[in-house]
């Protein structure tokens, strides 16, 4: 499987973002990519660096609907398989979404993010419903794929509950901030997440100014057995493309010993 991760920043305007995504994924398809994800709230600015009003909610659009619709066109056209995010309005209620839409066009569901946090500067409380979609894995054309939306990948069980669908790759579109956390830290989490469950890891991160926070990019891959394969720069509008070999995911030590010797009759109290 070749993979694109889309590091490109957002204006004021969604309907120039959109453009700008599906002449990225012409561009990646050009270099030979089968899967291609996007950050998080890709086509928009990021609405939680503040905090909600009506107006803002209001932005907030159906799945299926005009964003997902446009680029299932593509999809098909192409032949290429998207992850992208979205604010999900579903009813009453927004969510944090990740649409996958496989090769052929079809939208094969939705992950909405699952775990949601407040604090300056990301007060996605005041945008986002609890996700309630739990931890799909979809069988793509190219391969099993799962989606971690950024806060979700600090939660060892719902990293895990990915390994136990059977995901081979998970992709987790991100808005991470310049000096957000120490240098390398992202990097080491998710080298032992994909470590310890046997799959690569690919994250599409956020890039550019915006007006109360400075987004650093630096997306990057894992692959199982926690080496950091690939990595696109700070700052940089780019697309980091890159081949995985599926077959590391049968031969890792977690697919071949770690999950086979849980013992989950004890973790339910455990965890409570």
């Amino acid at each position: 499987m070749k993979i694109a991760l889309v590091q490109q920043p957002a204006s004021q305007d969604r309907q120039a973002n959109r453009q700008r995504g599906l002449q990225a994924i012409a561009k990646a398809v050009a270099e030979g990519a089968q899967v291609i994800c996007f950050a998080e709230l890709a086509f928009d600015p990021f609405y939680p660096q503040k905090r909600a009003t009506l107006d803002t909610l209001n932005l907030a659009e159906p799945i299926p609907g005009p964003t997902t619709e446009l680029f299932a066109a593509q999809a098909a056209d192409l032949g290429v398989v998207l992850v992208l995010n979205l604010f999900e309005r579903d009813g009453e209620r927004t969510y944090d979404t990740s649409p996958v839409i496989d090769a052929d066009g079809r939208l094969l569901g939705t992950t909405r993010m699952v775990h949601i946090t407040d604090y300056p500067c990301f007060h996605e409380q005041d945008y986002y419903a609890l996700g309630d979609h739990g931890a799909p894995v979809y069988e793509t054309a190219f391969g099993r794929v799962g989606v971690a939306i950024c806060y979700d990948r600090h939660y060892p069980e719902y990293m895990r509950a990915l390994a136990l669908a059977g995901a081979e790759v998970v992709f987790i579109p991100q808005a991470g901030a310049v000096d957000e956390w120490p240098e390398g830290l992202f990097e080491a989490e998710l080298r032992v997440a994909a470590f310890q469950n046997g799959y690569f890891v690919a994250l599409c991160n956020r890039v550019g100014p915006e007006p109360r926070l400075a987004f650093a990019g630096q997306s990057f891959i894992c692959d199982p057995q926690g080496h950091v394969i690939a990595q696109a720069g700070q700052g940089t509008e780019e697309i980091l493309c890159h081949d995985l070999d599926l077959e590391q995911v049968a031969r890792s030590h977690a697919r071949r010993l770690f999950l086979r010797d849980r013992r989950p009759e004890l973790y339910a109290d455990w965890l409570m």
